[in-house]
C-alpha cells in the first residue's frame, strides 16, 4: 500500500515556506499583542493625567474660593 505524497513531501522548500510563515505568525501576534500593551499604557497614562488635572482644578477652585472671602472680608472691614 502506498501512502500519498503532499507536495510537502517532495518540495523541501514548501516546507521552508511553511516553517518561515509560522515564525511571521508568531512575530505579528507579538506585534499585535505590543500594540495592545503600548495602547493600554497611553490610556493610563491619560487617565492619570486627567485626575491630576481635575486634582488642581479643584485646588484652584478651592484657592479662588478663600480670596474671594478674604476680599469680602477686608472691603466690609
Amino acid at each position: 500500500m502506498d501512502t500519498p505524497t503532499t507536495a510537502a513531501d517532495t518540495h523541501p522548500t514548501l516546507i521552508l515556506d511553511r516553517s518561515r510563515d509560522m515564525h511571521l505568525l508568531h512575530e505579528a501576534l507579538a506585534r499585535a499583542q505590543m500594540e495592545d500593551r503600548l495602547r493600554e499604557a497611553e490610556l493610563q497614562r491619560r487617565a492619570a493625567h486627567v485626575r491630576v488635572a481635575r486634582k488642581m482644578k479643584r485646588r484652584a477652585e478651592v484657592a479662588s474660593l478663600r480670596a474671594r472671602r478674604a476680599l469680602a472680608l477686608a472691603v466690609m472691614q
